[in-house]
């Protein structure tokens, strides 16, 4: 089993920009506020969810099959829907955008059904700095792919982060694919 899958031009630039285009145009949310408590020291980002906006179906199932064909190529993993909306986030330069190093699966009601995760980049890498995906599936650390339209493909138990954008502005694009727990 791969530590990680690469999947490049999953999107085109043109329709990383037209996804960014879409959360510009709703009301992002403060990611680091998780019940009501203030989490900036984990992640400083804002949010918007894929269903809240119009037009996005098609980017949808476009994630559906880059994630159908990562599972069928590296993991084999018994997956059955996804139950969450993707989430877009904008990690921006004025507040440091970030998020600590951690895994996507754990307690709760989606948190311990995620499988795989996706990210995709929507940002072109020269219009920020810092903002690097990293994973560590062992004791080394990895460097995910900047380029605009590339995916990211990894077992949601894989510890991962983004580090600190200090110029500009990263978008991601986030989707989280659901199974039996696993045995």
């Amino acid at each position: 089993m791969p530590p990680f899958l690469t999947l490049p031009a999953a999107l085109s630039p043109s329709e990383c920009e037209n996804v960014v285009a879409l959360a510009r145009a709703a009301q992002l949310r403060d990611a680091g506020l998780v019940g009501g408590t203030t989490r900036h020291g984990i992640r400083r980002a804002d949010i918007a969810w894929l269903d809240d906006l119009e037009g996005g179906a098609w980017v949808m199932d476009r994630l559906i099959g880059l994630v159908a064909r990562a599972n069928r190529d590296g993991y084999g993993f018994d997956l059955t829907d996804f139950g969450e909306s993707a989430q877009i986030a904008r990690y921006g330069s004025e507040r440091e955008g970030h998020f600590d190093w951690h895994s996507d699966i754990g307690a709760g009601n989606w948190a311990a059904k995620r499988k795989l995760t996706i990210v995709l980049q929507l940002s072109d890498p020269d219009s920020y700095e810092g903002g690097t995906l990293e994973l560590r599936p062992d004791s080394n650390i990895h460097a995910a792919p900047r380029d605009c339209g590339t995916a990211t493909v990894f077992p949601s138990f894989v510890l991962h982060r983004v580090t600190p954008v200090t110029a500009g502005e990263r978008w991601s694009l986030t989707l989280w694919a659901h199974g039996p727990a696993f045995r």
